[in-house]
């Protein structure tokens, strides 16, 4: 079960099966797609060009072993040398960047419904210029990690030198090197930017950066609904952590449904939650049987309180919810499941005994056809890409195929949770200007706000340079207008701020 699970926990939109791929020719040459362009950007007239790019990756005999593929926006008319660059990439493992590229970033995106009431439903679909695009304080390198959009091993390579959380830092750490040389632009100021696993995958490629005799310093990193101690981010039997991680949103959620939290606004009821969780319920988790009935009734009234469950179900559940499960009890009575991106998102279920959700999540499949849709056509129209492959949102093979961890020589290993925070807090000591900003949905019931609370507040990470925000939507905030202009506002605020600085 295992391997599955983790690949739900961080799946964002369509699932292909692909067929174990024979080896691939190497080209000749690498495929590029250039084509020019005008908007206007926080109020600024920009004219910029779009490099749609194949970049060849080699392995240690230094032959060609894979196609990388990336979009990159670059502003004309100024001096790039030393013009802040933001590589954006989403997570997975096996997502493409389309979904932070078309959602979010770009200079134009989808549009899907605010209030998290409707579904995509088929084309056409709203795809609008992005006023609120970043072009005038950053070029913007969108990257498809391999297997996934264009991306693929070629000649020699194998899926396997590739897939995996080593691999995929050192290969995508390989790429920046090579996009740095090829523009000339080692001495522009850069950043990071990753949603849920490219969070994970942010923190990890930050370390690698500063080796190969090639360093690479960072000066801002952004994560985007972070996901670097999946203890605290995994709803699974017996992993304590998480039923105290994932209360405050829990108590969020069933507020915004109108089962709990009545008459308070959500900071007060979350931070209501978070108070809750350290002095009473994380005491009783670990406490166990050791505790009286009256004292486990105690809680599982709270909890009733916190959650809208029933106190019944939650004593049959010995007080620990597990998330598959709150999901569906939640709206129990309307026949409805929640969402798992976004908590707010409910939909009609066709089997209403199951234990959990059976048609999937309706935050993801309410979304995903409009940003496949304007994606492909965007590719067609504005960028002037000219491929027969398809483009691979999400690759379903990447998952179960994934390396989390390196076995050296075969040797027997204590199983662990997945973490890179400790990666990330040693790179802040060595490069005491790296600075990190961390964007939580409170309705994001993958990667929750507590956790990212409880993680950064451990592993000696420099508080003075870490800056939480807070959104009132779920993993993919942005999906939520209000949380767009927000986010937007927050990010540029966190650039310009260490551009100032420096």
């Amino acid at each position: 079960m295992r391997p599955v699970l983790i690949f739900f926990f961080f799946f964002i939109g369509i699932t292909f099966q692909i067929q174990a791929q024979d080896t691939v020719e190497i080209p000749t040459s690498p495929k590029t797609f250039e084509s020019q362009h005008s908007g206007t950007f926080n109020g600024q007239k920009i004219n910029y060009k779009s490099i749609v790019k194949e970049t060849f990756l080699k392995n240690s005999k230094g032959e060609s072993s894979a196609s990388m593929w990336s979009t990159s926006y670059l502003r004309e008319g100024v001096d790039p040398k030393f013009r802040p660059i933001t590589f954006i990439f989403n997570g997975g493992p096996g997502s493409a960047s389309i979904w932070l590229h078309m959602g979010f970033f770009g200079p134009k995106v989808v549009k899907v419904d605010s209030k998290a009431e409707s579904d995509d439903g088929a084309a056409p679909y709203q795809f609008v210029d992005n006023p609120q695009a970043l072009l005038d304080i950053t070029d913007l390198v969108f990257i498809d990690p391999i297997g996934t959009g264009f991306s693929h091993v070629i000649g020699n390579g194998k899926n396997e030198d590739y897939w995996g959380l080593n691999e995929d830092a050192e290969s995508i750490a390989q790429f920046i090197r090579i996009w740095l040389r090829e523009n000339k632009r080692w001495q522009s100021p850069k950043f990071l930017a990753g949603e849920s696993f490219g969070t994970t995958r942010a923190a990890k490629l930050a370390e690698v950066l500063e080796g190969d005799g090639q360093s690479v310093s960072l000066n801002g990193i952004i994560l985007i609904s972070q996901a670097l101690d999946y203890q605290g981010s995994s709803s699974w039997q017996d992993n304590l952590i998480s039923n105290f991680t994932y209360l405050p949103s829990m108590a969020v959620t069933a507020q915004f449904h109108g089962k709990a939290g009545e008459g308070k606004t959500i900071e007060q009821f979350a931070q209501e939650a978070r108070d809750f969780a350290y002095t009473e319920y994380l005491p009783s988790i670990f406490k166990g049987e050791l505790q009286s009935q009256s004292e486990k009734v105690a809680i599982a009234e709270k909890l009733a309180y916190f959650t809208g469950l029933e106190k019944s179900y939650i004593l049959q559940s010995d007080n620990s919810i597990l998330m598959h499960r709150f999901k569906k009890e939640l709206l129990k009575d309307e026949g409805k499941a929640i969402g798992t991106l976004d908590g707010r998102f409910a939909a009609v279920e066709t089997d209403q005994v199951a234990e959990g959700p059976v048609l999937g999540d309706p935050s993801d499949y309410m979304t995903e056809g409009a940003y496949t849709a304007a994606f492909n056509q965007y590719l067609l129209e504005d960028l002037a890409v000219d491929l027969e492959k398809p483009y691979l949102s999400s690759n379903g093979q990447i998952g179960s195929a994934w390396r989390w961890r390196p076995v050296p020589d075969g040797r027997y290993w204590e199983p662990t949770y997945v973490s890179t925070a400790r990666s990330l807090s040693e790179v802040m000591h060595r490069n005491t200007a790296l600075k990190v900003m961390v964007a939580n949905g409170y309705y994001d019931l993958i990667t929750p706000f507590f956790d990212a609370e409880y993680t950064f507040a451990r592993y000696d990470f420099p508080q003075e340079r870490i800056e939480m925000k807070y959104y009132e939507a779920g993993h993919m905030m942005y999906n939520r207008q209000e949380d767009f202009d927000a986010l937007a506002q927050d990010i540029r605020s966190f650039i310009q701020g260490i551009l100032q600085k420096d």
